[in-house]
């Protein structure tokens, strides 16, 4: 994977086949301590002793219809790559969390990738999921809630083309402001 926003979706969606409802994704760029840090938890099944010894070995896979599962291992492998690591912590019927951490300047560190459109991607083809997503960048911080989205939207869908291009725009405009010095 070529940046960390489709790491962020393939975990995502790791998320999503364990049956989360709810999923949380934090991003924090903290440039004056070097460091970034990428969270995902959901309430999905989670996974029991056995699998989460081996989940970051490709050949450790729950699917059925192939048998390897890369993303947490090319997760790990680009976290690794920046002087970082991943942690997974799960329990049966709770949750998974996945915490990934790169050192933000090394050069082995991939970038960011369009945020902004994974994150509509998931939320436009999940509907029912609630997504909460938080960046911070230094100091400032934005916070995306579907489930107050869907609230204030009624009986239009989240998932229409309209509030797609309109929620992708505010995030690429707000995470642009936070930038800005």
């Amino acid at each position: 994977m070529n940046n960390i926003s489709m790491h962020i979706l393939d975990i995502v969606q790791n998320s999503i086949r364990g049956e989360a409802r709810n999923i949380g994704i934090l991003i924090k760029e903290n440039i004056e301590k070097n460091i970034l840090i990428i969270g995902i938890k959901d309430n999905g099944i989670g996974m029991d002793s056995g699998l989460l010894e081996f989940v970051t070995d490709p050949f450790t896979t729950t699917r059925n219809t192939r048998k390897v599962g890369m993303g947490l291992p090319l997760l790990k492998h680009s976290a690794e790559q920046s002087n970082g690591y991943v942690k997974v912590v799960s329990e049966i019927g709770i949750g998974t969390q996945v915490h990934a951490t790169f050192q933000y300047d090394h050069i082995d560190r991939p970038p960011l990738g369009d945020i902004s459109g994974t994150i509509i991607l998931l939320v436009a083809a999940n509907p029912t999921i609630d997504f909460k997503y938080i960046h911070h960048i230094n100091n400032k911080k934005y916070e995306l809630d579907t489930q107050e989205i869907k609230l204030a939207l009624g009986d239009i869908k989240i998932s229409d083309p309209k509030i797609r291009r309109f929620l992708k725009e505010m995030i690429t405009e707000n995470l642009h402001e936070m930038c800005v010095v």
